[in-house]
């Protein structure tokens, strides 16, 4: 078990300045700290940053660099932050136990912090975290990484769109089956598995939020994509994504196709927002199944372009899928 200790605790009453050390403080669950700026019912309730990461900033033109300058909630030692993905878990001191939510974050126009400090590390190293369980912490309390998701993990989100399901009337099996197919496949790490109901702003508004505040790589939904009033998911995908990944659409339908002919009346829609892949399957068990085995073989490749990690897409990997 990793273990390290908190270095600094910093606290701030308004959000994108400074904020201040103190001795200890209170962490509420489902909440963040007390009396911070950034406490509430969202995912980013706590920032962290390594203490080695500062060290670097320090020793590279700015030596002047206080506790809290980069309105970082927890300096934390011994530990290598860069290595936790999302869904690893904290205990900080005695009690409280911090979920990893969040990897970095985007800044859209340079923030005051950056102006002061020369660069504000926390878009590019920073971590954020939800409180599970609550407690109080001191500056040198120790801290121990309980559960470690490796960063090198495909980070996937499945969504079940359905109505019945949502209201308790049916028992989502499609969902489960695509999150344990993704898991044997690809390695994925399923950071959260959901049911919603048939609701086009709800679901617009869940696939912005995974795409654009969690560092998720691939949300699937699945359900809401055939020719019914209420199937509304292609129209909720396409409002959301930057770019169209057709290919995807016309391979899990021609898959589709060699076994029935409804395979055609299929809407599904897939496509890319920002460094996140959605794609669309059916709400069937047996339609998400087959519809995902024919993509398979080149999402792992597809995802590792997203992330940066390989740039050529028109080599030949037969069967394959994601190593990490």
């Amino acid at each position: 078990m990793t273990e390290g200790k908190v270095e600094t605790i910093c606290i701030g009453t308004r959000t994108g300045e400074r904020k201040l050390p103190v001795a200890a403080a209170v962490f509420r669950a489902e909440h963040g700290i007390e009396g911070d700026a950034h406490a509430g019912p969202g995912h980013r309730q706590v920032s962290l940053l390594a203490a080695e990461d500062i060290a670097v900033v320090r020793a590279t033109g700015l030596p002047n660099i206080r506790p809290g300058d980069f309105a970082e909630n927890l300096v934390i030692s011994g530990i290598d932050l860069g290595r936790l993905g999302l869904g690893s878990r904290l205990q900080v001191g005695d009690n409280v136990v911090l979920a990893i939510t969040q990897i970095g974050k985007e800044c859209h126009t340079p923030c005051e912090i950056g102006r002061l400090t020369g660069e504000c590390i926390m878009p590019r190293l920073g971590l954020f975290a939800r409180v599970e369980t609550g407690g109080e912490v001191h500056a040198q309390d120790g801290v121990k990484v309980i559960k470690h998701i490796s960063r090198e993990r495909v980070q996937a989100v499945v969504l079940t769109l359905s109505d019945r399901c949502s209201r308790g009337e049916a028992q989502d099996t499609a969902g489960p089956t695509v999150a344990k197919m993704l898991e044997a496949s690809l390695n994925a790490h399923i950071y959260r598995l959901q049911v919603l109901p048939d609701e086009r702003e709800l679901l617009v508004a869940r696939l912005k939020h995974y795409c654009d505040g969690h560092s998720i790589d691939l949300v699937v939904c699945v359900g809401g994509t055939g020719f019914g009033a209420r199937d509304i998911t292609p129209e909720a995908t396409r409002e959301v994504v930057e770019r169209l990944t057709p290919g995807l659409d016309e391979a899990m339908r021609a898959a589709s196709l060699r076994r029935t002919p409804r395979a055609m009346l299929s809407r599904a829609v897939s496509g890319i927002r920002g460094r996140t892949l959605i794609i669309g399957l059916p709400g069937s068990e047996r339609g998400a199944q087959e519809n995902l085995e024919a993509v398979l073989p080149a999402l792992g490749h597809g995802l590792d372009v997203l992330r940066g990690r390989s740039s050529d897409c028109g080599r030949s990997t037969t069967g394959a899928g994601h190593a990490s």
